[in-house]
């Protein structure tokens, strides 16, 4: 078999009695041939899409002045993420879509993995940044340029993205000192952990309670941190006197509260279940909306939401 061979790097002992993975096979996202080239067009079309807008968001922020605030700044990294955690799935999914051989080797499945586990984290914390933002500048408006510092806004998010490369380091580190003796084909489109995992022919179950507990932990965290965000921001846009008021308070919010309900739903049904209630095939299918989908939504949530955008869309680009 050209996809195993000897791993030289493993056990002494193991090696005398398995033929150890040295390359993964991934499964895609169909097995019908004739939506090959369906898919592909859709998907390079979502891609397009998702880096022209969050290039544009960035490029917007950048370029002008009355968006240099802690709101823009969150949402540049935002697009930042979504522009890196697309590119390290979407790009090889197109590839194999189209090309008969959908290998991907032992490393590159590694680094894989842990590029969109710590770009995912990352993004998670960053909406919950993002929440305390919108608390602090609707609850405490005279003293939000103050409260939310150039000095804090980049320490939240270091500290967004030191969650995310400590949670990936730990997945990706546990995962790949597993033994793959085979079969070495993944059920999936790209290296997530539970496929990976599941093809493992040593003892996992320590894995897959890591993978619980940390997915469970990080959404909880970040949801605690969102929902008490918004319970704070209700009860002070509930004492505004005037309808006018309330509106412009909760506009502010909307396209958060959007994104953020799309994105953790979906993280919500793949990863904070129990093994026993695991799907590959159902978990392939809604992996293609955080990893794909989503990355695309958010610029045009936040654009076509938003009236400062706009504005600062149309005077860097005057449309005749």
């Amino acid at each position: 078999n050209k996809c195993c061979k000897d791993f030289n790097r493993s056990i002494p002992w193991l090696s005398r009695n398995y033929t150890l993975v040295s390359e993964f096979i991934l499964l895609g996202f169909t097995d019908h041939p004739e939506l090959q080239i369906l898919l592909f067009v859709v998907f390079l079309t979502i891609y397009v899409v998702t880096l022209m807008g969050n290039f544009g968001i960035i490029l917007i922020i950048r370029l002008e002045v009355r968006l240099h605030t802690p709101m823009y700044f969150f949402l540049s990294h935002l697009s930042f993420i979504d522009i890196c955690y697309s590119s390290s799935i979407t790009p090889k999914l197109l590839v194999d879509i189209i090309s008969e051989a959908k290998g991907i080797s032992f490393s590159a499945c590694a680094v894989q993995m842990y590029l969109f586990v710590n770009l995912v984290v990352a993004e998670s914390y960053l909406l919950a940044v993002m929440a305390y933002d919108r608390y602090v500048a609707i609850c405490n408006p005279l003293l939000y340029t103050v409260a939310m510092s150039r000095k804090l806004c980049k320490q939240l998010v270091a500290v967004s993205y030191m969650c995310g490369m400590v949670c990936a380091l730990v997945h990706t580190c546990s995962a790949f000192r597993l033994v793959f003796c085979g079969p070495n084909v993944i059920h999936h489109f790209y290296c997530d952990i539970s496929p990976v995992l599941a093809i493992s022919c040593s003892d996992n179950s320590i894995n897959k309670m890591l993978l619980f507990i940390f997915a469970t932990f990080e959404e909880t965290s970040t949801i605690v941190i969102i929902l008490m965000s918004y319970i704070f921001i209700i009860i002070s846009v509930s004492r505004i006197r005037t309808n006018e008021g309330k509106y412009k308070a909760f506009s502010t919010c909307a396209s958060h509260f959007t994104a953020i309900t799309i994105f953790h739903a979906t993280i919500l049904l793949i990863y904070c279940q129990p093994n026993a209630s695991h799907s590959l095939e159902r978990d392939r299918i809604v992996s293609v909306f955080y990893t794909i989908v989503i990355p695309m939504l958010n610029p045009l949530i936040y654009s076509l939401r938003n009236k400062e955008v706009k504005g600062a869309f149309k005077r860097l680009v005057p449309l005749r």
